[in-house]
């Protein structure tokens, strides 16, 4: 063999050699420090839509784009669709008159009737006493395999949706509802799946539309979640993410807000329920206002400012299913799109934290 040969021959060998250490070294994890810049030229990601892993010294990203692997996720940057959004109907929405005002509000303790460090609880049920501290010591009985579906998330009122555009009023004959899951409560809804799964979790996320009849919303909900319990038994976590919406007896909207990271967001509220009066067959809420007060306080230790009070209340909406269900209200109809998504990052960032505490890794 002539020496250019064989020089060609040591070249490919070579390269083989460093392609099966780099995979091993990329399906072990045993190199921290590895690029996925490295990855991409060695294997070149064809297009494909699979699961990497980005890891720094600082900091682990998990994604679902190979091309996203090169900066972590700013959780303050608006969705490139939203952006488009908001010039469209900045432009669609110019000739609209005023009909009413919407009005900035921020709920941190106002209607609390229970307030532990900086966990609020409006109390509305008629028997139920409420000790927050005690509620926050219990363990919440939670195993996380990250490797299967752990969080389910639906929208019994799909069709909720927002403002469009950022401003202090309100025009009449822009209705607050669609079935375009692009502008409705589902776009968030998928804000929070995607973050969640960016950060390393297993997510269904349901779009199906409940409330095409509205008293039916949530017996066709229901249905929704049985077959996912029963395609999937390892769900523990179902959250039925909604928008709140409340018009003052002048015509005013509220629009529930805060500025967190120099950016607007929506402030949430969680729903939990309670077994009492009218409310039956609901044996394990006890479980479920466990949850409830753990993720608000993680929500508010990290993002200060982002959680209205807990409403728990004499209802049940599904939350019988599993002892980790919620219903959580992202603003109000009167908060803009983007707010509502920010805000839906922020949960997703919050609750992944909640579950590190409970979850093994992916195998």
């Amino acid at each position: 063999m002539k020496n250019s040969e064989k020089d060609r021959s040591l070249e490919i060998i070579s390269a083989f050699i460093s392609v099966l250490i780099a995979a091993a070294i990329l399906i072990t994890g045993s190199a921290g420090k590895i690029s996925l810049a490295v990855a991409t030229v060695m294997f070149g990601n064809g297009g494909t839509h699979v699961q990497t892993v980005s890891a720094t010294p600082e900091t682990t990203q998990i994604t679902t784009k190979a091309e996203e692997y090169s900066e972590p996720r700013d959780i303050t940057r608006t969705p490139d669709d939203v952006a488009e959004l908001i010039k469209k109907y900045t432009e669609l929405f110019k000739n609209d008159k005023k009909d009413g005002a919407i009005k900035s509000v921020t709920y941190i303790t106002k209607g609390a009737t229970h307030i532990y460090e900086n966990v609020c609880v409006k109390n509305t049920t008629d028997t139920k006493t409420l000790n927050i501290e005690k509620v926050l010591a219990q363990p919440l009985e939670l195993t996380i395999d990250k490797s299967k579906p752990a969080v389910l998330i639906f929208h019994s009122h799909t069709s909720e949706g927002y403002e469009m555009i950022e401003r202090d009023w309100y025009a009449q004959d822009q209705t607050s509802r669609s079935n375009d899951e692009n502008v409705n409560i589902v776009r968030v809804g998928s804000e929070i799946a995607d973050y969640l799964t960016s950060l390393g979790y297993t997510v269904i996320h349901d779009k199906t539309i409940h409330d095409n009849s509205y008293n039916d919303s949530y017996p066709s909900s229901r249905k929704t979640v049985e077959k996912h319990l029963e395609e999937h038994p390892e769900i523990q976590i179902v959250l039925d993410i909604h928008r709140d919406s409340v018009t003052q007896t002048n015509g005013d909207k509220l629009k529930f807000i805060n500025t967190i990271g120099g950016k607007k967001a929506a402030q949430l509220m969680i729903i939990t329920g309670a077994e009492e009066g009218k409310v039956t067959d609901f044996p394990d809420w006890e479980y479920n206002l466990r949850f409830a007060l753990q993720l608000q306080k993680k929500c508010t230790d990290m993002f200060p400012g982002l959680m209205r009070p807990v409403l728990f209340s004499q209802r049940k909406y599904n939350m019988d299913m599993t002892r980790f269900s919620l219903l959580v209200e992202m603003g109000s109809e009167a908060n803009t799109l983007e707010e509502a998504c920010y805000s839906g990052r922020m949960l997703a960032a919050a609750l992944a934290a909640l579950m590190d505490e409970y979850a093994k890794e992916k195998i």
